[in-house]
This record gives structure tokens, sequence and C-alpha cells, in this order.
């Protein structure tokens, strides 16, 4: 086992930071020490808090957007819309809970009330993924602070430095520290975290792998919430589109925006066979001319590398199977610079093959599917375990209606790209990409629970049946 953590700069291969492993038990027996506290603050403190993190982020906004864009390998520009995201979390995780958990009281008979309000679970834990280091960890951890919540965070080993200046920034906040700690490590610390027996709960953005791995080992504590966000194998019909330079233009922004690792990324793009030449031709010429290179270069690059070298090797070898499969080349995948893990976007046409492999590929790798209606086109776009995002781009409103009835997913567009999923909308899938616990601005209900009560000043009560005479 390893007692020390290395993260490096994709583009580059420089360290970026190094250190030890955490120790789990420690960690978490902060956490549970520091939440009665916590819990029992007005949230209107806790909300002020939070808000003072957010300055705190803004104020640090040049050297945090610097840092993702080194250990992430994404484009400067993409980056600081990343500290954006984590800012504008505060308000839209606090206007949520209002929301989505307010309190509530109703009279009832003889001067009584019904009351409802919400409770934290109490430590919760939360593991994040390396494609948006920041952001997608940060939208679970703001609206359980808010709740009433510890948490204890592991980021991804491969983006540990980010998670780090994230718990900073709460701690400089004025965030107790016990109440939002830091786990370093690698997959066993992460197992270790999962199945501590003094969290009350797990929120987790990843793979369906890992995701799936999590839910077995919960499967005998129903008693700790378990929130799941899983990816996709996301679909995209394009059908009569009348401009073929926009649909082209959203196509390429779904599949390559992010060097493909995003999970609302378009995975699979669908279109009516005899009339796709076109299109292809034009999601090529916009390809090409498609900057790929370092977060910090000029001109901005519109794409970096994908995380390392293990990615990017397992991505040219998922290509080169489907072309063993049958399937026929449209852009290949390209390896620009040897020994690091930048790849060009790459397009292969599967029509022909009779067992696609239903799996998140998650880079810069556009499947395509030829079919002769749009029955066919549903069909295709549900034939995945998967169900977060799908698009249409083209189409009538009635075409669109029986897309958006029919679409089995937990994001449904019109023409409009894949991913850019709103904060301020739930944010989750179905199937393969999650359990029904959708994150983003329903987080709100996975991080408290509600309780109900009867209540009254005075004690009343009374027996007027089934008893004998005094």
């Amino acid at each position: 086992m390893s007692t020390e953590i290395v993260s490096t700069e994709p583009a580059t291969g420089a360290v970026v930071w190094r250190g030890p492993v955490s120790n789990v038990d420690d960690e978490v027996g902060y956490a549970r020490a520091a939440w009665p506290e916590w819990a029992s603050k007005p949230v209107a403190v806790r909300v002020e808090l939070l808000r003072r993190f957010a300055n705190v982020v803004r104020s640090k906004g040049a050297a945090f957007s610097d840092l993702i864009a080194r250990e992430t390998g994404k484009p400067l520009w993409e980056a600081k819309t990343e500290i954006e995201s984590v800012i504008a979390k505060v308000e839209i995780s606090s206007d949520a809970y209002n929301e989505r958990t307010a309190q509530r009281r109703v009279d009832g008979e003889m001067n009584g009330r019904q009351a409802l309000r919400h409770k934290s679970h109490g430590v919760l834990a939360v593991l994040g993924p390396y494609n948006f280091p920041a952001h997608l960890p940060n939208g679970h951890i703001v609206p359980a602070l808010i709740a009433g919540n510890t948490v204890v965070f592991k980021p991804s080993e491969k983006t540990v430095a980010t998670g780090r200046m994230l718990v900073e920034c709460f701690h400089l906040a004025g965030i107790p520290t016990g109440v939002i700690r830091l786990v370093v490590g690698g997959p066993a610390e992460g197992k270790a975290l999962g199945a501590h027996p003094e969290i009350d709960g797990l929120l987790f953005t990843g793979s369906a792998q890992t995701g799936l791995i999590l839910n077995r080992q919960f499967a005998d504590s129903p008693q700790k919430m378990l929130a799941l966000e899983m990816g996709g194998n996301n679909p995209i019909i394009v059908w009569d589109a009348p401009d073929l330079y926009a649909a082209a233009t959203i196509v390429v922004q779904s599949a390559f925006l992010s060097a493909g690792q995003r999970c609302t990324a378009a995975r699979r793009l669908i279109v009516r066979d005899g009339f796709h030449e076109p299109l292809l031709e034009q999601i090529k010429r916009i390809s090409a001319r498609l900057i790929v290179g370092e977060p910090h270069s000029s001109p901005a690059p519109f794409m970096g590398p994908v995380i390392d070298n293990e990615a990017a090797d397992g991505l040219q070898e998922s290509f080169l199977a489907l072309l063993m499969k049958g399937g026929r080349p449209m852009m290949q995948m390209e390896r620009p610079i040897a020994g690091r893990p930048f790849l060009t976007p790459a397009m292969i046409d599967v029509t022909d093959i009779a067992d696609r492999p239903d799996m998140e590929l998650f880079g810069p790798l556009l499947q395509v599917i030829r079919v002769s209606d749009f029955d066919a086109a549903l069909a295709e776009a549900n034939n995945t375990r998967f169900g977060l995002a799908a698009s249409l781009i083209g189409g009538s409103p009635e075409l669109y209606d029986q897309f958006w009835a029919n679409a089995r997913a937990g994001i449904v567009n019109w023409n409009k790209p894949t991913n850019g999923a709103s904060s301020r909308a739930p944010f989750g899938g179905i199937g393969l990409s999650g359990n029904h616990r959708p994150s983003a601005y329903y987080a709100a209900d996975y991080c408290a629970y509600p309780v109900a009560s009867a209540e009254e000043e005075n004690a009343r009560g009374s027996i007027n049946i089934g008893l004998r005479e005094a």
C-alpha cells in the first residue's frame, strides 16, 4: 500500500504536489466530534460562513484556476469557468435548501400544530472525480454543510492538490477545521472511508464500476444515505437539421469539450442513413480546426490532454478494438506528442458492429450509428444501461415531444449540447448513471431528512373508549 500520493501535470509530467496519505479513522473522528456544534448553528450562520468561503475562492481565483488547469490539463479558460461555478454554488444551494427543505407549520385541532423540519444526517463522506476536481465535489460539500452535516472529502488521487486548496478555502472562511476534513489517498483510502462505521452517508461522482462497488458495499446499511452519479453512454440524434453547420458545431461541443472527459459528453451520434454524409463532413472540418494544446498555450486551445497516459492508452485501445470489430474510421485518434496524453478528436462508424460495447469511453471518441427511421433512432438512443443525457438536434416540436417522452435519461435536450447542464436544475440519471439521487439543485434532498412533528404547548390526553368504569 502506498504511503505517498504524487500528482503530476498531464501536459508536462511535472510534479504538482506530493504528500503522505491520510489516516481515515482520524479524519472521520474529527468530523464526528465537530458535528453536534455545527448542526446546532442556525442555518443563517452556516450560509453566511459559506458566503465567506465564496469570497475566499473569488480572491484566490487566479491561483486556483491555474492549479486546476495544470493538474487536470484542461485549458485555463475552462478552469476559470470551473471556479465561477464553485463560487455560484453557494447562493444556488442556499436557494435550493430554502425551497426543497423549508420549514412548514400547519395549525391542527385544539390549538395544536403539525410541523415539518429537516435534520442533517451527521458525517457525510464525499468522493470526488478528477475531471471537475473543484466544482463537482463542491456541489456535494456546500449543500451538505448548509444542511448541518460535517464532511470528510477524498479527492481523486489524480487531482489531490485541487482538493487540498478547496478545503483550505473553507477553513480560511472561518468554517471550523473539524467541519470539513480532507483524506489524501488512493482506492484503498476511498474504500476505507466508504466502509467506515462512523459515516452516515456517502456522496459520489465517478465511474459506474466504482459506483456499483459502493452500491454493493452499502447494501447492508440502509440507514446510510448513498447518492451516486456515475456518468453515461450518451446519445445525440441529428434529424432533419436545417442548419448542418450549427448541428455539427453542437455535436463537436457535446463530444469533445473537456477532451471528452465529461459524464454528459456525447458518446454516440445517431443519424439517418443516406442523409448523414454532409453532416459528418461538417463535423470533420470543424474538428480538424480544433486546437489541442497545453492549458496555458496561445492561442488558447479548445481542449487539452486527457488526465494521464493510462487513460490515453485505454482510449486508443478502445478505438482499435472497435476497428477490429468492424468499425469504419472517420477521424483517426492520434497521439501528437509522444509520451504525453494528448489525443486528437476521433470518430468511428460502428453501425455494422453487432455487439457494440455499452460503456463510457471517457475521452474524445465519438461513435456514429446510422438508422433508417426515427423509431430506430429512439431505440438506439435507449440501447444502453446508462441514462444520463440525451439530445435531439433538428426535428419539429412534435418530434421533440416524441423524443422527450421516450428518451430514457435524466437530462433531455433539444437543439442544445448534451453537456453544460445548469446548476439550477437537478442533475442525475437512471440505470447505471445514478440511483435516483440527482445532485445540483436537488442535492438538498439527500443532505437532510424530513422530520414531521405533532406539537402542542400543553399536554392533553384522553381515552374515550375501551376503559372499565373507575
